[in-house]
């Protein structure tokens, strides 16, 4: 059972969206670019994971 707060919150917009510690819960990357993917998005496809990391990166230096 998911907690609002704790492994999801909706954002401005009404999405769901699922929280690192999720993530970490459920144990691997899926592969489908989620926001908080603690698994550096190992399972995206090139060139969509590239440019994950790039928006997360300049995301971190902000």
């Amino acid at each position: 059972m998911l907690t609002e707060g704790v492994d999801f919150y909706y954002d401005a917009n009404g999405y769901m969206v699922l929280t690192e510690k999720y993530h970490l819960e459920k144990g691997y990357c899926c592969g489908l670019g989620c926001l908080h993917c603690p698994y550096n998005y190992v399972s995206v496809p090139e060139p969509k994971r590239s440019e994950l990391l790039d928006r997360r990166n300049q995301d971190e230096t902000t």
